[in-house]
Formats: structure tokens, C-alpha cells, sequence
């Protein structure tokens, strides 16, 4: 079987099209191959057919007619009614990994068919087809679906230079609409959280590319383009390098530009401290820039950050001027659980390259493989002697040497992180030498390490938009519903003051 595509012609066999799918150079290159991969493997016919064991497929579809059949009635009264009973994002067990795992493109057809009708109930419950249902109720009802059935966050992890990866991972997810508006990053994530979290959309995508970021540091010795791999820039070039990349705003000002809610990890210098997790809700006055830094202050290669803030007079001034700050992800690589008390997110997409946490990774997770389930086994048993040794030999450290007790209280403290989410994107080799975290890469390794985070991200877009479009959907919604009833309140406003204007003035006529 073949394909004629341009003037060449592709043998349309699953190892063909699987060569292909790795060497794409768009989303939509390796999206058309895709699916003709699961033409050729079966799969379509695996995506059309609703019965499966993996999934309550009878539940789905009597749902799916359920809300189809009351929104075409336009039995408005009925399908509120109908959508209180719950807006699930697993229904009947839908979001489960498996579930999206089978086929290279997509999963099966009744689960995309379900999250259409479901939009198609919502958007009619917020048009004026349903304006027999008062607008404040249905902003209540908005609000508390959206509450319900929780967002999604996008957590970046330290990096290094690998966070041209990173890049590559924010490019695709921004050109597909797809990048959460709650964003995190440690380290090397931190800084690529900072120069998006300070941009609109379309600024961001101007910036996202090997040759825009490196002419940031084109004044700079160490950003050479010609030049291969080298250790990382200095100290001072790298504080020049994000004041060249990073406005200088605050995180509040950052929020109000770009829309984005972004947090920064930091890390104490200082054992006695706490880590922190910067944002426009616990330090909405506290600079980006230096937040940065500190959050890329990798100890012994970069001195420990004092952060700045903007005080009533709108000067910069010291942040905690007795406390210094290090790289973020010694402390909370993936802060998903401050994120969810902060925004109430409760799914996560993770861009991971941190070379000391790929051993801890499980990209397979929740997929329900013998391999996936002695991963976790493992790696729970390993996580329980780390901390178990640390326990036995916390006081005998603690007294022989400071520096030794510090060392190993880190080093426990990386090991008992989570480095995973609910969708984690990882780059092809799972083994990366931590020594090129440490260098700075060459124009040419730049642009492939960004190609890399696209290609990595690719085969995840279909899932994220598909596990995504309720949340980013009631977000959408809400905020169109409360501007229209603010305008609606201006404008009653309005009436009320003309109509006793006019009442007076035939008062005293």
C-alpha cells in the first residue's frame, strides 16, 4: 500500500509511518500520519466500535442522548437540571490514560462525540436561547460546574539549558490554544514560566524560537551561536540574559498583561527557611525578574538571590531582606498541591526534563501495565528506605558535620518529590546526563532540543484538548456571562439615574 504525498511516494506500513510520525516537522504532518497509522494497525475501526471493557461505555451513551435530546428540544429548564447532576471529567472511567493509549490519534469516537455535546449543552445554557433561565442562575450554576469539575495546570521542571525543551513544549501547546492559564516552573522552568507569564499569546509565539531567544544575549561572550556545547553562561551574563528576556514587572503586573497565572519555586539558602511558591496571589508585588533568578540559582554555580518588590511608592526594594533564595526544584520541582490550594486546579501537564528526576518518572502511569505497576512499586519501596536511612542517620549527621546533614537532608528531599502528573512529557531518552543541563547549547542544539519538546508533545495534543475542553469551556463562559452582567448593571445604572433626573426636574417644573 502506498501514499503518494508531493512528488514522493510512502509505503503505508506501520514501521514506514512510524519513521514518519518521528521525523514530522509540524502538528499536522505528524497528525496525518497518525491516522493513517491507525488505519493500517485497525485502530479507526477500535475508535468507531463503543464497546469496550475499558470504559462504561452504556453510561456514556445514555448520557450523551440524554443531553442531546433536551438541548434540541431547547428544554432549557430540563438540561440545567440534567447538567446539576454532575459534569464529570471521567465519566464512566472516559479520561483514563488507557483510554488514549490505544490509538496513535485520538480515542474512541462515543468519548469525543460525549465532550461535544456536553460544550454544545453548555454553550446553549449561555446563549440567549436560554435567557428564560435568569442570568444570575446560570452564573451560579457556571461557576459551581466549574468548581465541580476543577482545571488543568501546566507545571515546568528544572532544566538547566535543557529548557529549550521546554520551549519546544509551550510552542506546540500555545498554536493549539492548549497552554493552561495556571502555569509553574522551577529552575530553568522558571525562567520559560517568566517570559511567557510577562507576554500576550502572540508576542510569546514571536519569541519561541532558537533564533529570537538567542539574540536576547547577543551583547553577551557566552551566547555564541557558531559555538558548540559549553558550560553555562556566568553569573553576571546570566542576569543580564533575563533582564534582556524578563520585563521588569511585578507578578501581579505580569498577570494583567499576559492573562496567565504564573508561580515560581524558590528554595531557601538557608536551612532554617521554608520553600515558597511565588505568584499575583501570595507576592503580587514581588518582581518576576528576580524571582527568576533565585528560582535558577543552582547552589555552587550561581550565589543565592535576595528578592525585589515594588512598595507603595512604586520604588524596588529588598523582598525579605535577610533571606536569600536558590534553585526552586531542591525543594518543589512540580508544586502541584500548593497549585491546588492556590487555583483550585486538579489535573497537571508536565514538561519534565530535570536529569536527577527522569529515573523517578513513570510516563506509563495509570495505564494499568504490569510494567506501570512494578514502576510504582519500586519506586515506592525505594522512596521508603531513602527515608528510612535518612531517619537512622539524621542525629549522628546532624552532630559529625553540618554540611554532610545539609547534603543529605537535599538529597532525601529530591528523592521523596513527585515528578509526575496526569500527562507528562518527557523527551525520547529517558537517560540524560546531568552534565548537559550544565552547558550552553549551540544554536543549532537549541532549535533541536525546541523540535524535540514539539515532537514529544504531539502525540499528547489530542488528549489534552479532549481532557481540557469542558474546564477551558466553563472559563470561557463564566467570564462572558459576568461582563455581561456587569454591562447589564451599568446600564440599569444608568437608566435609573436618567429616570430620577427626570422625576426632579418635573418636580421642580
Amino acid at each position: 500500500m502506498w501514499e503518494h504525498e508531493g512528488n514522493s511516494a510512502m509505503r503505508l506500513d506501520k514501521s514506514s509511518l512510524e519513521k514518519a510520525m518521528k521525523q514530522a516537522e509540524s502538528y499536522d504532518q505528524w497528525a496525518g500520519y497518525a491516522k493513517l497509522h491507525d488505519e493500517v494497525t485497525g485502530k479507526d475501526k477500535w475508535r468507531r466500535f463503543e464497546q469496550s471493557e475499558r470504559y462504561d461505555f452504556a453510561a456514556i451513551r445514555s448520557r450523551l442522548n440524554e443531553l442531546r435530546l433536551l438541548r434540541e428540544r431547547a428544554d432549557n429548564h430540563e438540561l440545567l437540571f440534567a447538567l446539576h447532576e454532575g459534569i464529570h471529567g471521567n465519566l464512566g472511567g472516559m479520561g483514563k490514560p488507557s483510554m488514549f493509549s490505544h490509538a496513535k490519534f485520538g480515542t474512541k469516537n462515543l468519548i469525543e462525540d460525549y465532550i461535544e455535546e456536553l460544550a454544545l449543552a453548555l454553550e446553549h445554557l449561555a446563549s440567549p436561547a436560554a435567557d428564560d433561565i435568569d442570568l444570575n442562575e446560570r452564573i451560579e450554576f457556571f461557576h459551581r460546574a466549574s468548581d465541580c469539575f476543577g482545571h488543568a495546570a501546566f507545571m515546568m521542571s528544572g532544566s538547566g539549558s535543557l529548557l529549550f525543551f521546554h520551549i519546544g513544549v509551550v510552542k506546540c501547546l500555545l498554536e493549539q490554544d492548549l497552554l493552561p492559564r495556571v502555569i509553574s516552573g522551577s529552575s530553568g522552568g522558571a525562567i520559560v514560566s517568566a517570559l511567557i507569564g510577562s507576554r500576550t499569546r502572540e508576542d510569546a509565539l514571536k519569541l519561541l524560537c532558537a533564533e529570537k531567544l538567542f539574540a536576547l544575549g547577543d551583547a553577551l561572550p557566552s551566547i555564541n551561536p557558531e559555538a558548540g556545547s559549553r558550560m553555562l553562561m556566568p553569573p553576571e551574563e546570566l542576569d543580564e540574559y533575563i533582564n534582556a528576556g524578563i520585563p521588569d514587572l511585578t507578578f501581579d503586573e505580569a498577570m494583567k498583561v499576559s492573562g496567565r497565572e504564573i508561580s515560581l519555586s524558590i528554595a531557601p539558602a538557608e536551612p532554617r527557611q521554608s520553600s515558597r511558591l511565588l505568584n499575583a496571589i501570595t507576592t503580587p508585588n514581588v518582581y518576576l525578574r528576580e524571582a527568576a533568578k533565585a528560582s535558577a540559582a543552582l547552589p555552587g554555580v550561581y550565589p543565592p538571590v535576595v528578592l525585589a518588590a515594588k512598595n507603595v511608592q512604586g520604588m524596588r526594594q529588598p523582598y525579605l531582606p535577610g533571606s536569600r533564595w536558590v534553585d526552586g526544584s531542591l525543594s518543589q520541582d512540580l508544586p502541584a498541591k500548593r497549585l491546588t490550594r492556590l487555583y483550585g486546579v486538579n489535573y497537571f501537564i508536565v514538561s519534565q526534563t530535570n536529569p536527577v528526576a527522569m529515573p523517578f518518572v513513570n510516563t506509563d502511569k495509570g495505564t494499568g501495565t504490569l510494567r506501570s505497576k512494578l514502576f510504582d512499586i519500586n519506586l515506592q519501596g525505594f522512596k521508603l528506605a531513602s527515608n528510612a536511612w535518612f531517619n537512622i542517620l539524621e542525629r549522628p549527621l546532624s552532630l559529625a558535620s553540618k554540611q554532610l546533614y545539609n547534603m543529605a537532608k537535599t538529597a532525601n528531599g529530591v528523592i521523596q518529590q513527585n515528578y509526575t502528573g496526569d500527562i507528562n512529557i518527557v523527551p525520547a531518552s529517558r537517560v540524560l546526563n546531568p552534565f548537559s543541563a550544565l552547558s550552553q547549547p549551540s544554536l543549532d542544539r537549541a532549535a533541536k532540543l525546541i523540535l524535540e519538546g514539539e515532537r514529544a508533545t504531539w502525540p499528547l495534543v489530542e488528549r489534552i484538548r479532549t481532557t481540557t475542553r469542558i474546564s477551558r469551556l466553563l472559563e470561557t463562559i463564566i467570564a462572558d456571562l459576568e461582563a455581561e452582567r456587569a454591562s447589564l448593571g451599568r446600564t440599569r445604572r444608568k437608566q435609573v439615574a436618567a429616570s430620577t433626573k427626570a422625576r426632579l426636574k418635573a418636580a421642580n417644573g
